[in-house]
């Protein structure tokens, strides 16, 4: 079932998701050569403690395993659930960076990778083109649409690009919980868009493109949590908490929310 969210649970989104992405831009900032993943993950849980939140990911459950860290932090081949560790940074690395948190009972979440240093041209290429198409799937959650225009919205930016999307893992609802329906692919066929949800206004939802520079086949390691691309290239995250309007969609991870709440 696809909860339709009220104007008071709207409100409660939007203060966590404004927490969410200022945390998220927060650790960007942090991130520099010589730091661990492990640090970085520290950081993350200390901005978020700063704004009264708490994390959405620390001992998320999936059968018997509880997710150790407070955020995501995946480096160059590690596409998502990349866990704070002891792995250095290191100039020219790329790392997404997940930050999931719960405020006053409803979660915020998003991703977004950035550059350690300078990178190469096909490494920013690979995260401009992924940020453009999480735009481009953020321009079609309008009432009307389907699940499916938002994953075929991100599926001509990111293969007309020569790259390719992962598709075993998927954007999804978001409010109470971490996961709700509906499931929102990065990718479409016909038999999905056939059976696809349409959009409604009170909607909720986290999309997400996961993009690999090589092949789209992943693996997770031996830690049952980390996802790399199978052919060790590199892959970028951005996510957004998108709201369904009666009209134009609206960015629930968005800073400029956390200043309306100081200011209240």
């Amino acid at each position: 079932m696809i909860v339709i969210k009220n104007q008071n649970e709207i409100e409660a989104m939007r203060r966590a998701g404004a927490i969410a992405n200022q945390v998220l831009h927060d650790v960007a900032n942090f991130v520099e050569p010589g730091l661990t993943t492990l640090e970085v993950d520290q950081y993350a849980a200390d901005r978020i403690a700063h704004y009264g939140a708490k994390s959405a990911f620390y001992g998320y459950q999936v059968g018997r395993l509880k997710y150790p860290r407070h955020a995501c932090i995946s480096v160059n081949e590690e596409v998502v659930h990349g866990m704070g560790s002891s792995r250095l940074l290191e100039f020219g690395d790329i790392v997404s960076i997940d930050i999931g948190v719960t405020y006053g009972g409803f979660i915020g979440d998003n991703a977004l990778t950035v550059p350690v240093g300078v990178v190469t041209a096909e490494d920013r290429r690979l995260m401009d083109v992924t940020q453009l198409s999480l735009e481009r799937a953020v321009l079609a959650a309008i009432p009307g649409n389907r699940i499916s225009d938002i994953s075929q919205a991100v599926q001509a930016v990111v293969e007309s690009n020569g790259f390719s999307i992962v598709r075993e893992f998927v954007g999804h609802g978001v409010g109470r919980d971490m996961h709700e329906e509906p499931q929102i692919p990065n990718f479409c066929d016909p038999s999905m868009k056939r059976n696809s949800p349409e959009l409604r206004p009170g909607m909720t939802l986290a999309i997400e493109p996961m993009v690999n520079a090589g092949v789209r086949s992943v693996k997770t390691l031996s830690d049952r949590w980390t996802v790399v691309t199978q052919d060790g290239k590199r892959s970028a995250h951005f996510e957004h908490t998108v709201l369904i309007t009666e009209g134009e969609p609206e960015i629930l991870t968005c800073k400029e929310n956390l200043c309306l709440m100081q200011k209240k």
